[in-house]
């Protein structure tokens, strides 16, 4: 998914009106996604008590569009490269907005889940390249300022999604917060239309590695119907084993394909390199352990503590803005210092701030039972992510910086994937076990403590596995890091060559 913008022509100054525009498209473009993936988990009660739904159903709610979406996130880079980033953009922007109208009117929990999924294929053909769309259209030095801006106003809206659905939710209904995507994606697509240049890379590989993307896609709904349906079918369910097996069967195939195709979406020969390998499972750890547990609490604070939707959604204020703050001079540091303190200090302070979210089960005032975890959580994920991103991107050789952090992204979306799956059934959370605020609080502190440990193994990883201590590279003049909570931010490196 390298993203090299095209050979002719200085590129767009920011300080434009085009510039402006440009901006404005590929910001709306990629905050539908990133607003969706967050503001889903405020509308489950609701969602639950409309379906009369089990808790394994919300999982695939949820489970359904991160699937889709890291299965088929390459997939979406390479075909913008090769075929057009504004024109693969803009199908993926038609494709979210047309996935969201179906969600909208879903009338049934089944028909709501394949509409996610379908979602997911959209946003993986319009978030990577929102930001190739940037890196192909600004001259050389705009383009860290215009990816700069990107990642602030991401920031903002990620922000701004949970305030929004809890608005919708509380004045209307959890159908409203994918209506509302509609006339975003109609501007988003208008914008892109009469603004946008198209681009595209001349040497991006002619063969596009569909048999991997599908592959993908099986393994990983194959895994994560076992894991989702076990605890309620039963491990033994004939329909549990089978697809345990052929998702299990599908990533052993991917492997191999992926180690015989000529133009492989992820080369193998990139986790040959020590620092790389580790970066991404520290990655895929303490992302799993913050999904697992952003997943559940906006349920527990509605069952358990009483919030209205809107109360859940400003809960987690604080991080988003201590994340704002702290990323870009925790990656300064992390380029004087090297990644490794960081890396070791940072997992360990998430971890706090996720056990001492167990409070919340306890506590419903929010002053005392939630916002001091959520401090801590910010500071630690402060502290971690931008060096985190900044390690991936610095681990390969300058022309993988775009492929290094697709990958770091994508691997950040499998652990939450694959937490959401398995972390209610570890904490005993299935069936309606969700409405009873009793059992879904016991469930909620065995959850805090599971996923606060699985941060402090992550901190021994980091510690002995980074034993380079080098510096990694600073971010460009003008980047910062985009504060999504669902994934590891996706930058492109605005030195790629040209």
């Amino acid at each position: 998914m390298t993203s090299i913008p095209d050979r002719g022509g200085p590129g767009v100054a920011l300080a434009t009106s085009a510039g402006r525009w440009i901006v404005a498209a590929t910001v709306l473009g990629s905050g539908m996604a990133s607003i969706d993936a967050t503001v889903v988990g405020i509308a489950l009660p609701s969602i639950g008590r409309e379906f009369h739904a089990s808790f394994g159903t919300l999982q695939w709610v949820v489970a359904a569009y991160t699937l889709t979406l890291a299965a088929l996130l390459l997939l979406g880079g390479s075909l913008g490269d090769r075929l057009g980033r504004r024109r693969i953009f803009v199908l993926g922007v038609v494709w979210f907005t047309v996935a969201s109208v179906a969600c909208a009117i879903a009338p049934s929990s089944g028909l709501l889940i394949a509409m996610r999924a379908l979602q997911g294929v959209g946003a993986a053909l319009l978030t990577p390249g929102s930001l190739a769309i940037l890196q192909a259209s600004f001259r050389p030095e705009d383009r860290g300022r215009a990816i700069g801006a990107w990642s602030g106003l991401g920031g903002v809206a990620t922000a701004a999604g949970p305030l929004l659905g809890g608005y919708l939710l509380a004045v209307a209904s959890w159908r409203w917060i994918f209506i509302i995507n509609v006339p975003v994606g109609v501007l988003v697509v208008w914008l892109s239309g009469r603004h946008v240049p198209e681009s595209s890379d001349p040497d991006a590989p002619r063969h596009t590695d569909v048999p991997g993307a599908v592959l993908g896609v099986l393994a990983l709904a194959g895994i994560s119907f076992g894991l989702i349906e076990g605890p309620t079918r039963g491990w033994s369910d004939p329909s549990v084993v089978v697809a345990t097996i052929a998702g299990v069967l599908a990533a052993v195939a991917l492997v191999a394909v992926e180690r015989r195709s000529p133009d492989p979406m992820v080369p193998p020969s990139i986790f040959a390199v020590r620092r790389f390998s580790v970066t991404n499972v520290v990655t895929f750890i303490v992302y799993a352990a913050l999904g697992g547990v952003l997943f559940l609490l906006p349920v527990l604070l509605q069952v358990v503590d009483g919030y209205t939707p809107l109360g859940a959604g400003v809960a987690l204020l604080p991080l988003t803005a201590i994340m704002l703050v702290g990323s870009a001079r925790s990656g300064r540091l992390a380029a004087r210092i090297g990644p490794r303190p960081q890396m070791t200090i940072g997992p360990v302070v998430i971890g706090i701030g996720l056990v001492m979210l167990g409070r919340a089960s306890t506590d419903s005032g929010y002053a005392t039972g939630v916002l001091p975890g959520v401090i801590v959580l910010g500071v630690g994920l402060a502290i971690t992510v931008a060096p985190l991103t900044m390690t991936a991107l610095g681990a390969l050789p300058a022309g993988h910086a775009g492929l290094a952090s697709a990958v770091n992204n994508d691997v950040a979306r499998l652990g939450s994937l694959i937490a959401v799956s398995v972390l209610p059934a570890i904490a005993g959370i299935s069936g309606d076990l969700y409405l009873h605020p009793h059992a879904l609080a016991s469930g909620f502190r065995t959850a805090v403590f599971v996923a606060g440990g699985c941060c402090w193994a992550a901190a021994v990883l980091s510690a002995v596995g980074l034993r380079d201590t080098a510096p990694v590279p600073e971010a460009a003049p003008g980047q910062c890091f985009h504060c999504a909570l669902e994934a590891a931010p996706l930058v492109t490196e605005a030195r790629s060559r040209a």
